[in-house]
């Protein structure tokens, strides 16, 4: 599946939407007498640069209150987002114009976005039209449309199959200087896919690129699907390539489309006969291990199976080993200590926390004390003031290997600092996605975590470390013109992940099955 959200609606004649009229009527639409929808775009996007500065005013506007006509409606039309009732807000709406009450910006995108979702029926021309006279009136009102508002005008345009207008509807947002996010491209993507039309395809990620907007991985197989249907090999490599640099591990979809191009007879048609080896690992050593970069190499068909590392990285099917991108740091660590010592316990359990310690001692080359991190509630208080704990704590503070983080303070940032500061092991199973390492960002954190964190498992034989793997998890180009792509996992933990593996038929598969897949 491509989509990012669930509107499928199959038009065989869609009317264009620069001359679609802004009115109920289904039946027979005729072009709008005055305004088209590109003039809308076009008035709306520039009212904000040929306006007048508002008239400052030493009396600060207060916000609705409420039982406030104004504020009611918001509370309202907020209730009818959460149970998707566009017919409610639609209600709400008209009944707000007959009584004259005023409409902020919130109001507009709330309405609408439940526009932009359909109708309970599916009907989604129904429910575009009304978001094209709740757009008119937004802009004859004189409300200034933001990102939200275009985004809107862009599933309109692709619920009737337009995707030109949704194209265009991205370009003026940046053109008025309202900066497009990822969700601004999807309509437009997704609809230059579903025709076909791989140039605009590549256009509209283009234009991606140059506003900064950076593709996931529901985007990239937008592109990656695109490509294979038109035969692009150059392109589908390029992708693949973007994969490997943001999404790093592929989902079954995107699985899937890789695997139809490896075995569709394109795919087996491209590639270099010869190629200058030195060359080839030049570019390995350029980009730090797994790929080069010189294009496809080899010609011929290409074997495609779905295969596992083994404890040492190795392909249990071609039996290539798989690179580091980046070599580990010493064996020394850092704790979060309230995460391992409340793993499958009710309270922390000092005994649990002892265990991990001494076995990260037995690992440090030098027999060094992993640091422990943990809140100083933690320390001072509960499970703590029993005397074995207590003695515990004591040997840790002496040795240095005692962290206590003041109080009001969240440990999260003091272990991760210590982990990433000495380039050491994070012994945690917290996954970390909150906010907090979101603000690392996408390109660092997620390669940092993959080769610094240790997981672990209890068992009735004690506690177990799951170490980061001898491999980095990212799509991978050998010097031979084989790749390894890695599937995403739900949950990684005790589970093997499964690996595409992708040589030329001429290679030999030492195995070509495994129990359980296919």
């Amino acid at each position: 599946m491509l989509l990012r959200h669930h509107h499928h609606h199959h038009l065989h004649h869609p009317r264009p939407l620069l001359s679609f009229p802004f009115s109920s009527t289904l039946s027979h639409p005729q072009p709008h007498p005055s305004l088209s929808f590109l003039s809308i775009i076009m008035s709306s996007s520039s009212s904000s640069s040929t306006s007048p500065p508002p008239t400052t005013t030493t009396t600060k506007k207060k916000k609705p209150r409420r039982g406030q006509p104004e504020s009611d409606l918001k509370h309202k039309l907020d209730m009818c987002s959460k149970r998707n009732d566009l017919a409610k807000a639609l209600q709400l709406y008209d009944d707000a114009r007959v009584k004259g009450i005023p409409l902020s910006l919130h109001h507009y995108n709330s309405l609408l976005y439940l526009c932009s979702r359909g109708d309970e029926e599916g009907n989604g021309i129904m429910s575009s039209e009304r978001g094209f006279e709740v757009f008119e009136q937004m802009v004859v009102a004189g409300v200034q449309p933001n990102e939200a508002s275009f985004t809107s005008l862009a599933r309109f345009a692709a619920m009737r199959e337009d995707p030109e207008t949704a194209f265009e509807v991205v370009r003026r947002m940046k053109v008025s200087g309202i900066a497009p996010r990822l969700r601004s491209y999807w309509p437009a993507l997704e609809g230059f896919c579903g025709k076909g039309m791989a140039e605009r395809v590549y256009e509209v990620d283009g234009h991606m690129r140059e506003s900064g907007v950076v593709a996931e991985e529901p985007e990239l197989r937008c592109v990656l699907r695109a490509s294979v249907d038109a035969k692009h090999g150059d392109k589908v490599y390029e992708v693949l390539h973007q994969l490997r640099e943001t999404v790093r591990q592929v989902g079954e979809d995107t699985a899937r489309i890789l695997e139809e191009w490896f075995g569709s007879e394109a795919g087996g048609e491209v590639g270099l006969r010869r190629w200058d080896k030195e060359m080839v690992r030049k570019g390995v050593a350029k980009g730090g291990g797994g790929w080069h970069g010189q294009g496809w190499l080899g010609t011929g068909k290409w074997n495609v199976v779905r295969t596992q590392m083994d404890d040492a990285g190795v392909c249990c099917c071609c039996r290539e080993k798989l690179d580091w991108l980046v070599e580990h740091g010493p064996f020394d660590a850092v704790i979060d200590a309230a995460n391992v010592g409340l793993v499958n316990q009710r309270d922390l359990s000092f005994s649990q926390l002892h265990s991990v310690v001494k076995k990260l001692q037995l690992l440090s080359p030098t027999r060094r004390l992993p640091l422990v991190v943990l809140h100083r509630n933690r320390v001072y208080g509960g499970p703590a003031l029993h005397p074995r704990n207590r003695q515990l704590l004591e040997s840790w503070e002496n040795s240095i290997a005692l962290y206590a983080t003041p109080t009001g303070s969240n440990d999260d940032w003091y272990w991760l600092y210590a982990a990433v500061s000495s380039k050491c092991l994070l012994v945690t199973n917290d996954e970390m996605r909150d906010h907090l390492f979101q603000l690392l960002g996408n390109d660092f954190f997620p390669r940092w975590k993959e080769k610094h964190q240790v997981r672990l498992s209890i068992a009735r034989n004690g506690v177990s470390l799951h170490m980061p793997p001898p491999y980095s998890i990212v799509i991978q180009e050998s010097e031979k013109g084989h790749w390894h792509v890695p599937m995403v996992m739900e949950d990684e933990l005790g589970k093997l992940r499964q690996w595409l593996c992708v040589t030329r038929k001429a290679a030999t598969c030492a195995k070509t099955k495994l129990s359980g897949l296919s």
